[in-house]
């Protein structure tokens, strides 16, 4: 006799009725994750520093019939991101998912970039993550059911490139933090695992998808699949590991990088 469940099969990947916080939801990546949770039923919870900008997402997700709700929180302070917490759960009585989406890079080489410059970006990718990712396992432990984290971290993180000498550092630790995370998280049945997507197209990075310039030839090179990425080719993984079907799945840092760590 084959030993799969019908109902599990059939349910293995929703997120419905689960409540999800997302980080960095103004950004291009977090705004997608957020509002595919909310097509797939979940309840989400945006949140970023900047209040107006949530403001417009809930109204856009509202009027697409998402149950949401936005809060202004800076990922780096305790405090605030304590009171996100607080937020999620006197609003809809418990947090299952947090999707860690928010991020920050300064190119430069290590002859140009000042000490405090490089410590921004390692507080921005590194320290505002463990923040994020404690409070929110604090608040799952305490409700004793589980929960996910997706984090995402960056192709970067396992190979170098030059002027990132700060931001590989920051998701090379990050995909390190998140294995051991796991391990501590496990014996509660917190999943944690990160995505490491190549570039991908938002307002920052749309200069370059001109496919005539010569930043967007070399991707290319390094691209098998043969584009950069946009963010709906991410949103099937983030919703895949805050779901059922990746519950044996913990310590991962996934590959979403077209095929750039295998070329």
């Amino acid at each position: 006799m084959i030993k799969v469940e019908k109902d599990f099969v059939q349910n293995m990947f929703s997120v419905r009725g689960k409540v999800a916080l997302v980080t960095g939801a103004t950004g291009a990546l977090g705004g997608a994750v957020a509002k595919a949770y909310g097509y797939q039923g979940a309840k989400v919870v945006m949140t970023a520093r900047n209040t107006s900008k949530l403001k417009e997402l809930e109204a856009e997700f509202k009027a697409e019939g998402i149950e949401c709700a936005t809060i202004a929180a800076d990922p780096g302070v305790v405090a605030e991101v304590k009171k996100a917490i607080e937020f999620v759960v006197a609003t809809y009585g418990e947090l299952n998912i947090l999707a860690v989406c928010h991020g920050y890079n300064n190119p430069k080489g290590i002859l140009e970039q000042s000490v405090e410059e490089w410590q921004t970006i390692m507080d921005a990718d590194l320290k505002s993550v463990y923040i994020v990712c404690r409070a929110a396992a604090e608040q799952m432990v305490s409700q004793g059911k589980g929960g996910k984290i997706v984090v995402t971290s960056s192709a970067r993180s396992k190979m170098g490139m030059k002027g990132y000498t700060g931001y590989c550092a920051s998701k090379g630790g990050c995909d390190l933090m998140i294995q051991s995370m796991a391990i501590d998280l496990a014996p509660y049945h917190i999943n944690v695992n990160t995505i490491n997507p190549t570039v991908f197209r938002s307002e920052l990075t749309e200069w370059m998808f001109d496919p005539e310039s010569a930043v967007y030839q070399n991707f290319l090179k390094r691209l098998p699949i043969g584009r950069l990425g946009e963010v709906q080719d991410f949103v099937g993984m983030a919703t895949f590991l805050a779901s059922p079907a990746s519950d044996f799945l913990t310590g991962g840092n996934y590959d979403a990088t077209g095929g750039y760590w295998s070329n």
